[in-house]
């Protein structure tokens, strides 16, 4: 559905309120409103988080992608209040830029995934070299779905990959109006 002229009564009442970590139990009642959300029209999607399991954040956002591919009646839109953080983000690159908001003061943080995972050596050599291999397979896997989701991001944006891939690692916090005249969202409300 082609992004209407800015209304700011669009956001009275969202289809989808979410707020705190993400997780499964943020998932479940996302999966719920968003079942009750209209077929048609405008479904405008409210979070607040400071963050929580990308791959969460990436099964929301892999619905409103197939949702938007097999109904184009509908138009998601993002409504990001007080913090957008980490996974935060990530959900919210899934929606177009176009389709992008955050309330006045909110703030976006972009950082790289975490790993916290002890790593022990013990057994013959063979086995060991096949499992410090598996642990950096982890870690290479993981460095591409997280710069997809940079992409997804950044996408029609002044910002570049390389500036985010350059300030993710000290966590990077953009202020609304920043959000804004970068490209990343289309308005602040």
């Amino acid at each position: 559905m082609p992004s209407a002229p800015f209304d700011i009564t669009m956001f009275r009442s969202p289809a989808v309120l979410l707020s705190g970590p993400v997780d499964y139990a943020m998932y479940n009642n996302f999966r719920i409103q968003f079942g009750n959300a209209p077929l048609e029209g405008l479904v405008v999607i409210e979070l607040s988080t400071l963050g929580g399991d990308p791959e969460v954040a990436r099964m929301m956002g892999e619905d409103i992608r197939y949702h938007s591919d097999i109904n184009p009646n509908r138009r998601f839109v993002f409504l990001g209040k007080a913090a957008i953080y980490s996974a935060g983000t990530t959900f919210m690159s899934f929606f177009l830029p176009e389709n992008r908001y955050l309330t006045r003061g909110t703030r976006l943080m972009i950082h790289e995934r975490k790993l916290a995972k002890s790593f022990k050596i013990n057994g013959p050599l063979t086995t060991c070299v096949a499992t410090a291999r598996s642990l950096l397979h982890e870690i290479e896997a993981s460095i591409m779905i997280q710069n997809e989701g940079f992409e997804n991001l950044v996408r029609g944006s002044q910002v570049t990959m390389e500036q985010v891939l350059e300030r993710a690692p000290g966590d990077w916090y953009i202020e609304a109006q920043e959000a804004q005249q970068l490209g990343l969202i289309a308005a602040v409300i």
